[in-house]
């Protein structure tokens, strides 16, 4: 959610730059510019698309490869868990300049790793469903859902290794007073390529049948990232060299960055609203992704829509969150304010997901659309409430340590969103052996309660406490630190 709009994956390196003043030299972002730099978080949202949309549909799918839920949504959820070395990854693109930039040359690079690294695992995905439809659970079996989860995991490096250091150049060529105007622009554009991948993903598959399964999708997890790669060039080509405020840092380590690991978790621990905005901000997240792994597979098995069909669904859902987004922004946060809209938001995805469970059993696909267009719209009213808050419980003078803790949360929520889906479904299979829709309604029951989950924690949330006690806390704990 949270991951483009204030930029969680800048670590301490953007945290610099946040505080840095504006090079003089450096002309001011055009609007133009802005778009072509969206261009490839656009190309990012095509591959979670292709990813977590179209091949988690096809491992899951009984008709196609028919490799368990769990192990599905295990594999793909180890891009995710290795989220933590974006700090990493952005420290040395602050270090170490690459192809001639310190931002850049790490996205162009990391773009061409990843692509290869998705399409190496897609082979994987392969020799998988071949070892289960042979030999079951085998030793060979576990071998293979090892490598593809090794696989997974390479694959979120290389991610993590383009998407930090672009992160950071975003902060790099903005200034405070066209910042929120080029990261929103920038996180429209990734559900922009959700949708459009959605689309291109459904002409590609077009005729997809268990004959010609893997030379189509073969072929489309080369035609997708290679756009991406193009994308990722032109997005970035010239703009770091010309507007980048880079360097006109300080040579002087900034405050937040004297900040170790261990001072980071204490600050973060210090204040009781912290605490309390961590675990919503991970059961809002949860809430909101524990159906990304089985959404596809509920299209096909329940309301018998093919791949491409069901590939579709992330279309209606990513154009319901920009209407969701757009709205919030100028109506409700204006009239109800930002905590209000957000548990706003948090009810209405729990009731979009009653109404999904409920289409189920009619079995018409148009319902299931419009359910994902609803859902879609209170996704786009959660986050905006959301960041609008997270925005408020964000300490000024550890900026840096704050947005990483909120980006941490979502990331790892997501990751373990995408293993529970895919568990919840394998229970419900169990529980409910002779029905599909109640099957998958265990999925969306579920996480409707989650959601509630959040819901109450946010209720204990408090802005006016936060900003009484937090920088009080923060005091102390530097102090003690400065003192040891």
């Amino acid at each position: 959610m949270a991951n483009i709009q204030r930029d969680p994956e800048v670590n301490g390196s953007a945290a610099t730059a946040l505080s840095s003043q504006p090079q003089p030299s450096a002309p001011p972002l055009p609007l133009l510019v802005m778009f072509r730099l969206g261009l490839f978080q656009m190309g990012l949202g095509m591959m979670s698309l292709l990813t977590l949309g179209v091949l988690n549909r096809v491992m899951i799918d009984p008709e196609l490869l028919a490799i368990p839920a769990t192990v599905v949504g295990g594999s793909l959820a180890m891009h995710q868990l290795v989220s933590p070395a974006r700090v990493w990854f952005g420290q040395l693109s602050d270090a170490k300049p690459l192809l001639g930039t310190h931002r850049s040359g790490y996205v162009r690079l990391g773009s061409v790793l990843f692509a290869l690294c998705i399409f190496l695992a897609v082979q994987v995905v392969w020799g998988l469903g071949q070892s289960f439809a042979n030999s079951g659970w085998s030793p060979a079996t576990y071998g293979w859902i090892a490598l593809a989860a090794l696989m997974f995991a390479l694959y979120g490096l290389c991610l993590s290794a383009c998407s930090t250091p672009f992160a950071a150049l975003l902060v790099d060529v903005s200034d405070e007073h066209n910042r929120s105007q080029l990261v929103g622009i920038v996180w429209s554009m990734l559900m922009v390529g959700i949708a459009g991948g959605a689309i291109g993903s459904a002409v590609l598959l077009r005729g997809l049948d268990a004959e010609n399964l893997q030379s189509t999708i073969n072929r489309l997890f080369i035609i997708i990232p290679a756009v991406v790669i193009l994308l990722g060039v032109i997005a970035t080509w010239g703009v770091e060299e010309r507007y980048s405020r880079y360097g006109s840092r300080s040579t002087l380590v900034g405050r937040e960055d004297q900040i170790t690991l261990g001072t980071a978790i204490k600050v973060l621990t210090a204040s009781r609203q912290t605490v309390i905005f961590f675990g919503f901000l991970a059961l809002m997240t949860m809430g909101l992704f524990i159906q990304q792994p089985i959404l596809e597979p509920y299209g096909g098995e329940v309301f018998g829509m093919t791949v491409s069909q069901s590939t579709q669904l992330n279309a209606f859902w990513s154009l319901g969150i920009l209407a969701g987004i757009v709205v919030t922004g100028f109506f409700i946060v204006p009239k109800l304010g930002k905590q209000t809209t957000t548990r706003l938001g948090c009810l209405l995805v729990a009731l979009s997901f009653g109404l999904t469970i409920a289409s189920g059993f009619t079995g018409e696909p148009r319902l299931l659309q419009l359910c994902m267009i609803l859902f879609g719209l209170a996704s786009g009213i959660t986050t905006n409430g959301a960041i609008s808050l997270m925005l408020d419980l964000t300490a000024a003078e550890t900026a840096g340590t704050f947005i990483g803790a909120w980006g941490l949360a979502q990331a790892m929520s997501q990751a373990l969103s995408t293993l529970i889906g895919g568990a919840l479904l394998d229970l419900g299979r169990l529980l409910f052996p002779t029905s599909s829709v109640l099957a998958y309604a265990t999925v969306f029951g579920v996480e409707a309660g989650v959601m509630l989950l959040a819901v109450y924690l946010l209720g204990r949330v408090s802005v006016a406490e936060f900003r009484e006690n937090t920088n009080r806390a923060l005091t102390e704990v530097l102090a003690l630190e400065l003192e040891s």
